[in-house]
């Protein structure tokens, strides 16, 4: 397994620069020879001795063969690989090294060699001998008051304000981001209104780094995360561009209109590819197209939103793709569902394998989270809920908000953190170690809506985009960004507890259904359609109406038994009278109930 570090260190931080010139030779000290000296030295006299033989001498050769040495260094990738690994699959290696890289003795045993590792590079390395590369990990949970603290506001530079409707960080290390800029209310597109998006340098606010050129507003952008210099981004008027930022401002290549979607691009995903350049998007026309940056002249695939099968296209608007799972994926829809889906299916009608009824209105957020990848994440209307692949009905829910919620996202540091965005500019960061009924902290960021919210991939810094055309970044506090003591363990007891409640619930409930349909007379008869649905309303229509013209008897009939429930209970005879009285006087001389 190939762990690899690199360690960085600017040019400035190595002191002056040194610079060499040749220079003729000097004397500097000349020391004479002194002859007071010898006095302090002795010599000694000859010295004689004698011998009776002489010693014995033999001489021996011994010729032997040699080597040349040289040193080489081994870089080992391969590793050894369980039998059910293919060494050769990357999509196997790779799910595999993530299943591995998540596991508690996997931590533990880095841990015990970070010691001796860490001796090695500091005899290695001259620039700073007291630099520490690894801290342990403190196992206490971290008494720090949650908090988030304003680090930078990156705003629209043209005079026309557009809403910020897009993020994404750069990989890695997330020292910039590239924000979408579009205007996404119908035909509400102001006259002389920029079309440019921008990629900022978190360290400088003031002006944008560089500037993305596309012939229609961008609504979504994603990086590339095999190569940090390449873009995609979906536009207004359906049209996909891909951007290199060492080629310009300018896309690189944009798909044609006629092959493209109909409706604005809401969401694109990255495809786990040997290539690394491959992605599909989703728009609110009912479409998902994937495509391959070397020719965006058409899709390479297509794909209809019909959960029904029966024709009916459901618009989409968010996408989330797993690459440990090459073949499936998930789309968040306009009528609030969630549709699980499978692009290796044989025919297009069973792409889609399963349906979760999530939202009352259109889903905006959806993720899996990424340490338990069985669980996902979806956002509507006005509360976020926590889902589980085999469970029909979501595990966890937020209590419904005040407001309308935008977008949401999982933590990359803590797996029981989330953050969902508010239509009233603020954030919630929901931790349910700490508390399920509320948010552990909630923070104003605008008066505007918040249109995106994406947290850096170490998980300490969160960005916010708002429709003022504001981008705000964050900068989280240590309890919230530092995975605490057990907390994998605990929520992943949590989730398993919830996900059996709800199947135990689900089987109650369709086992009450299968009874009630038992009982049913004329259950398995099928509905009336048609003339025989229209002649069996008329009915219902007469017979109600003759009842209702028909009160009298109904009347003398209820009188009737409320007067034997009397009789029942006091043991009197005013039955027998009864049937004399007409409904209305049965009715009045009906006692009151004790």
């Amino acid at each position: 397994m190939e762990i690899v570090y690199v360690y960085q260190r600017k040019r400035k931080d190595f002191g002056r620069q040194p610079l060499f010139s040749e220079k003729p030779a000097e004397l500097s000290v000349s020391v004479p020879p002194d002859p007071s000296y010898m006095k302090n030295y002795a010599e000694r006299n000859p010295c004689q001795a004698e011998v009776q033989c002489a010693p014995e001498k033999s001489e021996h050769e011994v010729n032997t063969e040699s080597f040349s040495f040289t040193n080489r260094g081994i870089l080992h990738t391969q590793g050894g690989w369980p039998k059910d690994v293919d060494p050769n699959d990357v999509e196997h290696t790779i799910r595999y090294r993530k299943k591995i890289e998540k596991d508690e003795e996997y931590m533990r045993a880095i841990k015990a060699l970070g010691d001796s590792m860490e001796h090695c590079i500091k005899q290695n390395n001259a620039i700073d001998i007291y630099e520490e590369y690894f801290v342990e990990a403190v196992d206490s949970i971290s008494a720090e008051p949650p908090a988030a603290k304003s680090i930078n506001v990156y705003r629209d530079p043209n005079s026309i304000k557009r809403a910020a409707s897009y993020l994404s960080w750069y990989p890695d290390d997330g020292h910039k981001i590239a924000v979408a800029y579009s205007v996404l209310d119908f035909q509400a597109m102001p006259a002389n209104m920029s079309l440019d998006s921008y990629i900022w340098d978190v360290e400088n606010p003031n002006s944008p780094e560089q500037t993305l050129s596309p012939n229609s507003p961008i609504v979504c952008i994603k990086y590339n995360p095999k190569d940090p210099h390449i873009l995609v981004g979906g536009s207004y008027n359906g049209l996909l561009s891909f951007w290199d930022t060492r080629k310009g401002s300018f896309p690189v290549d944009t798909s044609p209109i006629e092959k493209s979607h109909r409706d604005p691009v809401y969401n694109v995903a990255w495809v786990q590819s040997k290539s690394g350049s491959e992605f599909f998007s989703v728009s609110t026309d009912g479409q998902v197209l994937w495509w391959d940056i070397r020719k965006l002249s058409e899709p390479t695939e297509t794909m209809l939103i019909d959960p029904e099968k029966n024709g009916t296209i459901v618009g989409g608007t968010v996408l989330d793709f797993e690459t440990t799972m090459p073949t499936k994926f998930m789309i968040g829809s306009e009528n609030g569902s969630v549709f699980m889906c499978n692009k290796k299916a044989k025919n297009p009608s069973e792409k889609i394998t399963h349906i979760y009824p999530g939202h009352h209105g259109p889903v905006y957020a959806l993720q899996r989270n990424p340490f338990f990848l069985k669980n996902f994440l979806t956002v509507g209307d006005w509360k976020a809920q926590i889902w589980s692949e085999d469970v029909r009905s979501p595990i966890m829910s937020t209590k419904y908000s005040m407001h309308y919620l935008t977008d949401g996202c999982w933590s990359p540091a803590r797996p029981s953190v989330f953050f969902t965005s508010k239509i009233d500019g603020t954030f919630d960061v929901w931790d349910y170690i700490f508390k399920q009924n509320e948010p552990t902290l909630t923070v104003q960021v605008c008066n505007s809506p918040i249109h995106c919210i994406k947290a850096q991939e170490h998980g300490k810094i969160l960005a916010t985009a708002a429709r003022d055309g504001s981008t705000t970044i964050f900068e989280l506090s240590e309890g919230l960004s530092r995975l605490q003591n057990n907390e994998k363990s605990i929520f992943s007891q949590m989730l398993e507890r919830e996900a059996k409640r709800e199947k135990t619930l689900e089987s109650s409930a369709r086992e009450k259904r299968i009874k009630a349909a038992q009982k049913r007379p004329n259950s398995g008869a099928s509905r009336p359609t048609g003339a025989a649905l229209e002649e069996l309303i008329k009915t219902c229509e007469e017979d109600f109406f003759s009842y209702i013209d028909d009160g009298s008897g109904l009347v003398k009939e209820a009188a009737m038994a409320r007067i034997q429930e009397f009789d029942s209970k006091t043991g009197g005879d005013s039955a027998t009278a009864a049937p004399a009285a007409d409904g209305a006087s049965a009715a009045a001389a009906e006692p009151a109930a004790p």
